[in-house]
């Protein structure tokens, strides 16, 4: 399974770019060379060789191989405008929060006599700042999918199920399993 949550927290920050990052091939491998100071090092991070960079660079070879392009387009985001991008985060992670749009099965563990059956449910829920930096922090930290996922599923609890304390108090854990789609917005 890919990356799904890391994915959609990379795509929420990039909503926030001020300009659109380069798209065609050598002004892609142009700005990663600039960013990188180096031939090299940009050969090594896209796994070819140095003197396909240099090519790319100055416009000899203008459309990569479908799996160089991806690996092309996802270098680039990462590392366009890293200002607005730390911004986002920081906002995100002290006022306003983060949204997340999900379907997927989801139940609980709770006392017994209550219905906790899984099931598919779609949810869009404004998790507080809290989830927000907690979410961009494992994120930065290399956590798994699952750290990531768990982390949304105490937000899901927290928020969705127990409204923030009013109900439900007694919910011990929150299942979120079977991800269909999920989407992160700022």
């Amino acid at each position: 399974m890919s990356n799904r949550f890391a994915d959609g927290l990379d795509a929420a920050v990039q909503k926030a770019f001020t300009r659109p990052a380069p798209k065609s091939a050598g002004a892609q491998m142009r700005y990663l060379v600039k960013q990188m100071k180096g031939t090299q090092a940009v050969a090594q991070v896209l796994r070819v060789s140095q003197r396909t960079v240099e090519r790319y660079v100055k416009d000899q070879i203008k459309k990569p191989r479908a799996d160089l392009a991806a690996r092309l387009e996802r270098e680039v985001k990462a590392r366009w405008q890293p200002q607005i991008r730390a911004k986002a985060r920081a906002k995100a992670a002290s006022t306003d929060g983060i949204v997340i749009d999900t379907r997927a099965r989801m139940g609980y563990t709770a006392p017994i006599g209550s219905t906790d059956q899984d099931r598919i449910r779609h949810l869009t829920v404004a998790l507080p700042p809290a989830y927000a930096a907690r979410l961009f922090d494992a994120q930065e930290a290399g956590a798994s999918d699952d750290e990531l996922q768990e982390i949304a599923a105490e937000g899901l609890k927290e928020v969705y199920f127990q409204d923030g304390g009013r109900r439900a108090g007694s919910l011990e854990e929150v299942r979120f399993t079977d991800v269909e789609h999920i989407e992160f917005g700022l």
